[in-house]
């Protein structure tokens, strides 16, 4: 699901603070999770969420969320843009 939902987007996000600011900005159409993640850096973008009525997608490991977006190194969370 995660790898379909990638090759279909345009525009993504990686990372807390490129996130964050895309919710801010109300320009995210879905957000996904590391699950291994620390809550506590979590707790922000998942309240902006809970606001904006996004339900953030888990992924297992941040590895695999850092793989699936095309980076090196692990993502904490990631965001889909809306076109």
């Amino acid at each position: 699901m995660l790898d379909e939902s990638l090759k279909k987007a345009q525009k993504v996000v990686v990372g807390l603070k490129q996130t964050s600011r895309a919710l801010d900005k109300g320009e995210v159409q879905s957000v996904y999770v590391a699950k291994d993640a620390d809550s506590r850096l979590l707790r922000p973008v998942l309240e902006m969420c809970r606001t904006k009525k996004i339900q953030p997608v888990e992924v297992q490991t941040m590895v695999e969320l850092g793989k699936a977006y095309g980076i090196k190194v692990g993502a904490a969370v990631a965001a889909i843009l809306e076109s």
